[in-house]
């Protein structure tokens, strides 16, 4: 988008064919259309697994997603399969490293290395704050005040992980990566407190708790 390339605004049908598990916002919207910005918001703040598909396939495919990473110098990243396929555990296809994941944020969102324009940072940073997900992870353990964009990941077969940017009030943002290996489970709530407590205790290791 930042080359001219594609325009938010632009609607896309939502098809049956595009229905996978997890579609909170293109399930309801088969047989219209959503804007590439729509399905942006969608994919970021909800986890919509067919906005994220479709997302990739209008990008070119997944040959292009993993050019994009290399373009922003990352070597680590595996891009293998869409959703919901890529999310199967102990596959090292479609897999990073938290180093990794944060150095991404960081070309995204840091003040000085960014590679968005001020108006697609915006947008960005307002998908994260704004995401309804994993209440009890980063954004449990930041202290009061202090504004948390984040992007969650989780699994029945045992992950769970938050990925995301504390601002404090002053100072520079403060990025993080957190994931948990846990046993298969519907109940998430054991590997959210480890994470805000792995959180927490960074924090406060670096002088912000």
């Amino acid at each position: 988008m930042a080359r001219g390339e594609e325009r938010l605004d632009r609607a896309l049908p939502i098809t049956s064919d595009d229905m996978i598990s997890h579609a909170p916002v293109t399930g309801p919207a088969v047989g219209g259309a959503l804007t590439i910005e729509a399905l942006c918001r969608s994919t970021v703040e909800l986890s919509d697994n067919p906005a994220a598909n479709i997302l990739i396939r209008e990008m070119g495919g997944l040959d292009s997603w993993r050019n994009w990473y290399r373009s922003i110098g990352d070597s680590v990243t595996r891009v293998d399969r869409l959703e919901p396929e890529l999310n199967l555990v102990g596959d090292e296809r479609d897999t990073t490293t938290p180093t990794q994941a944060v150095a991404n944020m960081a070309r995204l969102l840091a003040p000085g290395q960014t590679r968005l324009t001020a108006a697609h940072q915006t947008l960005l940073e307002r998908w994260l704050t704004d995401s309804p997900t994993g209440p009890n992870r980063i954004k449990a353990a930041a202290p009061d005040g202090w504004r948390v964009g984040h992007k969650t990941g989780t699994s029945s077969l045992g992950p769970v992980n938050d990925i995301g940017v504390i601002w404090p009030p002053e100072g520079a943002p403060i990025f993080v990566a957190a994931y948990y290996e846990g046993p298969p489970s519907d109940d998430f709530a054991a590997g959210e407190a480890v994470i805000a407590e792995a959180v927490g205790r960074a924090l406060e290791a670096f002088g912000h708790g």
